[in-house]
């Protein structure tokens, strides 16, 4: 899988993001062959695994310039870097209790020149700092995560969706989110990207306030 699949779905990229999503590929498997943060195995699927369901956040909302995200349990640096490219004027601030990973994700944002990035070894529940957004690909349970953002959120509103958690989760999700029904919203990526690996797979969004 090329880069071919994210122009498919986001076809208005500039020059300067189509050759940040084509040089991933390269530093990935450079890094991952030191420090392993993307399964061997699946590093042929890294655009369409990875960097396209990273990209799914985008298909939701529009990052506005100036916004404050916050992307927790980055692992090897998604959704964040994906998004970094795709809104270069919102500001994505990537934290994982891993330091090993957050060495490869600091590296791979400089050789990118994403001067809108910022990196955190830290725990999400020792974090100080307020955002307009969280993202996350399921780093644990919904109602574990939503406790660690307690008082991390910006009054302020930039965008059209209320300041709040945006998952990347899959599978059933029905007991995980029992305590939130009145309040998340959810939309299947398999609607969005036709991609037989998004089939299950969804954006879950808890607005906060």
């Amino acid at each position: 899988m090329t880069t071919d699949v994210i122009s498919r779905y986001f076809p208005r990229l500039s020059a300067q993001q189509r050759e940040q999503f084509d040089m991933l590929l390269p530093l990935y498997r450079e890094w991952n062959a030191r420090i392993n943060v993307i399964s061997r195995k699946d590093i042929n699927n890294l655009y369409e695994h990875h960097v396209l369901h990273s990209l799914a956040v985008a298909k939701f909302i529009t990052f506005m310039p100036e916004a404050r995200i916050l992307d927790a349990g980055t692992g090897g640096g998604f959704p964040g870097i994906p998004l970094a490219i795709l809104f270069p004027d919102a500001h994505f601030h990537l934290i994982d209790s891993i330091g090993k990973k957050l060495k490869v994700v600091a590296a791979i944002t400089e050789t990118l020149g994403l001067h809108n990035v910022t990196t955190q070894h830290i725990r999400a529940e020792d974090l100080k700092g307020q955002y307009d957004f969280a993202v996350s690909r399921a780093v644990t349970s919904v109602r574990t995560f939503m406790s660690w953002m307690d008082g991390k959120f910006l009054s302020r509103r930039l965008h059209e969706q209320p300041n709040g958690v945006i998952f990347l989760k899959g599978g059933n999700m029905d007991d995980e989110l029992d305590v939130y029904r009145t309040k998340a919203a959810i939309f299947p990526i398999g609607n969005i990207f036709a991609e037989p690996f998004f089939a299950g797979k969804k954006i879950v969004y808890l607005p906060v306030g």
